[in-house]
C-alpha cells in the first residue's frame, strides 16, 4: 500500500485531520454519483491549493483530436474525452470581509469527511480560522438522489465560534470549465444562454462538435437556526457561461446559518426542452424538500445494499473495502438505460477516456447479473449489439476486412473506436472475445436464451468472421496463428501467438457455430431472418472451423505450461520476488522500452483464459501454469488481483487468495498503484465481488445448477453474500464451521456443494 489514512470502518470512509498533500487522493476517494452523474469530492467554496475539479455526466463526451507526432492509415479519428461538466456545487464563501479558503486559513481543526455508504452521502466538517481572526465550524452534506437522478443537493452550514459573523453566501453555475487533461487548452462547453429567477438560475451549454445540450440549475434557500429566513439575492452577477447570487446574514456567535442548494443537470439525450426539464426538476425537488429527499436516498440505498451487500465478520479492512466497491459499481451504473455503460472510472475522474472498455464483459456483468435483475445485464450486451454496425465499419474502415467481420472498439462511446495508441487500438483484439463471452455467460448464469436468437447470433457471426479472417496459416506451423497482438498483458505489444487470444478466438468460432445450429433447431424464423440478413453460408462457416480445428497455441514441453507467446522463454526470467522494490510500480520507473523486454506481466494473461476457461483444463493444468505465471506478474493492473484471488482459492492456497482480495478490495483505498488521485478504478471493483463470490465461495454454474466450495479466509470469523439466480434469491452464510444457504420464498433450489446435491429452503439448509 501507499497510504493509509482512511480510518477502518464498516460502514463508511472516514478522513481525520487536513492535509493538503492528501486533498486531490481524497476528492476520489469521496466521490459520489447516482447512475446519470456524479463529481468528485471538490470542496464547495474556493480553495486556492491543488485540486482536480471534476463533475461528469453519462453519456456526455467530446471527439478530441488525439496528440501525437504521426498518424498512421487506420488509426482512430478521435480520443472520446470524458467531459468536465459545467460546475453545479459551487458555493463561494466570505466571512467577516474575508474570502473563505481552507489553504489559507491560519488554523485548521477537527477536519473531518465521512462518506456513509449505507444511506449515500458525503459530509465534512471541520473548526478553522481565518486570518480576520474569526473563527467558525463548518458543516456541508451533499448527496445525490437516487431517485431523482437530475437532482442534487447540498446543505452547507455556518456557526462562527468567537464572535458575531457577517457571512455572505455565493452561489454559482460556471460551465467555463476545462479538463485536467485537455490536449489542447481548449474549452468544450459553448455557452447558449443563462436565465435568472429568483433565488434559481439556469445556465444552458452544449458541447462542440458532438452538440450534446445540458441545462445546469441551482435553487438556493437561506436558512438561519434551521429556519427559512426567504431572502433574496442581493446582487447577481452573470456573463456568457456563469451566474453567482449573493445572500448576505449575519449571525450571532454560537448561532446557525446554512444554504441548501439544490442543483444538478437534464440534458438532451433524455429531453428536447432541457431548460423546461430542469425548471420541472427543481419543483420537483423543492416539493420534498431537503429532509424528505434525504429520507428517500436512505431507503433507496437500503433496498440496494438489501440485495448487493456483503458482509464480513471479523476484519474491518476487508468489510470496508468490499462494500466500498459495491458502493462505487452501484453509484456508477444503475441498468436503467442501455445507451449507458460503465467508464473505467466512473465519475471520479478523465483518465483513459471513453465509456466501454472489455471490463464489462469480462468483470462487470458478473456483479450485475447476481445482484440486480437480469434485464441490467441484459442491457449491457444490448448495448453492444446496438453498436454491431460501428464494430463492422470498424474492422472494414481501419483493418480492411470484410463480408460482416466485426472488430468491437477496444474503448468508446458510441460504438467507434477511440482509443489512442495504436498497440491497444489494433493489436488488443481479445476484447472482441470477451464480448462474445458475455453472451455465453449470461445465457449460463439466468437461462435466458432468448437473447441469442434475438440479438446476439449476429454478434456472435460477427466476431468470428473476425477472427477467421485475423488468423493466418502457417506452413512452417501446418496451423493457424494470430500474429502482431497485444494480450491482456500489455506489457509486451505486437507479439505473435499470446495464448490467451489464440484460445478464445477457437473458442468464439466453436460458440457461433453451436449457436447457429442450436438457432437453426429451436428458433427456424429467427434462423431463417440472420441467415438472410449476414449473407451466411455452410461454406463459409466450414472455413472458420478450419482455422479453429488447427489454431495453434505456444507450449513448453519442458515447464509443461502454455507459452504467453512464442517469445516469452527468451525473457531473461528474473522472478518479481528478486525485482528491486525501488523499480516499482516498473510503468512508473522503467522506459516502456524495458518494460516491453522483460518478463512481468501486468494482468493474468494466460491465467485469464484459465479463469474464463477453467473447465477446459484440469486442476494440475491450473496450478502449473498459475505457480509459473504469478512469479512474474507486477499486479500493476487493478484487473489482476481478483483473477490470481479466484484461481489461487481454487488452488486451496487461502493465505495468497486472501491478500489479493485485500488488495483488490483496497486497491484505491491504500492508493496500491500511486494513482489514487486520477479517480477511482471502478470496472476493476466488480472483480472484488467475484473474489469472495467465485473464490472464497467458490460460486460456479454448471448444467443450469449453481455449485459452491465455500472456503474462508482465517482472518475471518464468518460472511455472507446474496445472488439472484434466476429469479431466486439465495443467502450464502460462511464460517469456520459450517455453511447454510437459504432462499426467499417458498421455491426450494437445488445446488451442488462441494460436489453433494443439496436442496435449499427459505428454512436454510448446512
Amino acid at each position: 500500500m501507499n497510504q493509509d489514512y482512511i480510518k477502518p470502518d464498516n460502514w463508511s470512509i472516514i478522513e481525520e485531520g487536513f492535509d493538503v498533500e492528501r486533498v486531490k487522493s481524497s476528492e476520489s476517494l469521496f466521490s459520489i454519483g447516482n447512475g446519470a452523474m456524479g463529481q468528485r469530492a471538490n470542496f464547495e467554496e474556493k480553495y486556492s491549493g491543488e485540486t482536480f475539479q471534476g463533475s461528469y455526466i453519462a453519456g456526455i463526451y467530446y471527439p478530441d483530436k488525439t496528440k501525437v507526432g504521426w498518424w498512421k492509415n487506420g488509426y482512430p479519428k478521435y480520443f472520446a474525452k470524458v467531459l468536465n461538466a459545467p460546475n453545479w456545487i459551487g458555493i463561494n464563501v466570505e466571512i467577516n470581509e474575508e474570502a473563505f479558503d481552507l489553504n489559507s486559513c491560519t488554523e485548521v481543526k477537527n477536519f473531518r469527511r465521512e462518506l456513509n455508504m449505507k444511506e449515500g452521502w458525503y459530509n465534512r466538517s471541520f473548526e478553522a480560522t481565518l486570518k480576520n481572526g474569526t473563527e467558525i465550524a463548518v458543516n456541508v452534506r451533499r448527496f445525490l438522489s437516487l431517485n431523482l437522478d437530475e437532482v442534487g443537493i447540498i446543505k452547507y452550514e455556518i456557526t462562527p465560534l468567537n464572535k458575531d459573523a457577517k457571512i455572505l453566501y455565493k452561489p454559482y453555475l460556471d460551465a467555463g470549465v476545462t479538463n485536467e487533461d485537455a490536449n489542447w487548452e481548449e474549452k468544450f462547453w459553448e455557452p447558449l444562454e443563462v436565465k435568472k429567477a429568483t433565488n434559481e438560475a439556469y445556465v444552458t451549454a452544449q458541447t462542440y462538435k458532438t452538440h450534446f445540450k445540458v441545462t445546469t440549475f441551482m435553487h438556493n434557500s437561506i436558512f438561519a437556526n434551521n429556519e427559512n429566513i426567504n431572502i433574496s439575492p442581493s446582487t447577481i452577477d452573470s456573463s456568457t457561461d456563469k451566474v453567482e447570487y449573493t445572500y448576505g446574514v449575519i449571525i450571532a456567535k454560537g448561532q446557525t446559518s446554512s444554504i441548501q442548494k439544490i442543483g444538478g443537470y437534464t440534458v438532451s439525450l433524455n429531453h428536447t426542452n432541457t431548460l423546461a426539464a430542469a425548471e420541472k426538476a427543481i419543483k420537483e425537488a423543492l416539493s420534498k424538500g431537503y429532509d424528505q429527499l434525504l429520507q428517500e436516498q436512505i431507503e433507496a440505498w437500503a433496498k440496494v445494499w438489501e440485495m448487493s451487500d456483503i458482509t464480513i465478520d471479523g476484519d474491518v479492512k476487508a468489510q470496508q473495502g468490499i462494500r466500498f466497491n459495491i458502493f462505487q459499481l452501484n453509484q456508477t451504473y444503475s441498468g436503467k438505460d442501455n445507451r449507458l455503460n460503465i467508464g473505467p472510472k466512473g465519475f471520479t475522474g478523465e483518465k483513459y477516456g471513453g465509456s466501454t472498455y472489455w471490463d464489462t464483459e469480462a468483470y462487470c456483468i458478473p456483479f450485475y447479473m447476481a445482484t440486480k435483475d437480469q434485464q441490467v445485464a441484459r442491457n449491457l450486451l444490448t448495448y453492444r449489439y446496438n453498436q454491431l454496425d460501428k464494430a463492422i465499419e470498424n474492422a472494414k474502415d481501419n483493418l480492411g476486412f470484410k463480408d460482416g467481420a466485426a472488430l468491437y472498439p477496444m474503448v468508446t462511446m458510441n460504438g467507434e473506436e477511440c482509443h489512442n495508441e495504436w498497440e491497444i487500438t489494433h493489436e488488443e483484439i481479445h476484447r472482441n472475445g470477451a464480448i462474445a463471452f458475455a453472451i455465453f455467460n449470461y445465457n449460463r448464469y439466468t437461462g435466458d436464451y432468448s437473447y441469442i436468437p434475438e440479438k446476439g447470433l449476429e454478434v456472435l457471426i460477427g466476431i468470428a468472421r473476425f477472427w477467421h479472417q485475423r488468423a493466418s496459416f502457417s506452413t512452417d506451423k501446418n496451423q493457424y496463428v494470430i500474429l502482431g497482438v497485444t494480450g491482456p498483458n500489455e506489457y509486451e505489444n505486437n507479439i505473435n501467438n499470446n495464448f490467451y487470444t489464440n484460445y478464445i478466438a477457437k473458442w468464439c468460432i466453436d460458440y457461433a457455430e453451436e449457436q447457429i445450429i442450436k438457432v437453426a433447431t429451436e428458433y427456424p424464423s429467427d434462423h431463417k431472418r440472420i441467415i438472410e440478413k449476414v449473407n451466411l453460408t455452410a461454406t463459409e462457416i466450414q472455413e472458420w472451423k478450419k482455422v479453429a480445428n488447427n489454431m495453434y497455441f505456444p507450449f513448453s514441453k519442458e515447464l509443461d505450461v502454455y507459452l504467453q507467446q512464442d517469445g516469452f522463454l527468451d525473457k531473461d526470467l528474473v522472478p518479481v520476488k528478486d525485482l528491486d522494490r525501488s523499480q516499482r510500480p516498473i510503468n512508473q520507473k522503467w522506459s516502456w522500452d524495458r518494460v516491453l523486454r522483460s518478463p512481468y506481466i501486468k494482468q493474468a494473461d494466460v491465467l485469464q483464459c484459465f479463469y474464463f476457461f477453467e473447465e477446459h483444463f484440469t486442476k494440475e493444468e491450473l496450478l502449473r501454469n498459475f505457480e509459473f505465471y504469478e512469479s512474474f506478474t507486477v499486479h500493476e493492473s487493478s484487473l489482476s488481483p481478483c483473477v490470481h484471488s479466484i484461481q489461487a482459492a481454487a488452488l486451496d492456497k487461502m493465505d495468497m487468495a486472501y491478500t489479493f482480495y485485500l488488495r483488490t478490495s483496497r486497491l484505491d483505498l491504500d492508493d496500491y498503484n500511486k494513482e489514487v488521485e486520477e479517480g477511482c478504478h471502478i470496472t476493476s471493483m466488480a472483480g472484488t465481488w467475484m473474489s469472495i463470490v467465485e473464490g472464497f465461495g467458490g460460486m460456479r454454474v454448471k448444467n443450469d445448477t449453481l455449485h459452491f466450495s465455500p472456503k474462508i479466509p482465517k482472518e475471518w470469523t464468518g460472511y455472507s453474500f446474496k445472488i439472484n439466480f434466476r429469479n431466486q434469491i439465495l443467502k450464502v452464510s460462511i464460517n469456520h464451521n459450517e455453511t447454510t444457504f437459504s432462499v426467499d420464498g417458498d421455491t426450494d433450489l437445488a445446488i451442488v456443494v462441494n460436489g453433494q446435491t443439496v436442496v435449499a429452503t427459505k428454512y436454510a439448509i448446512a
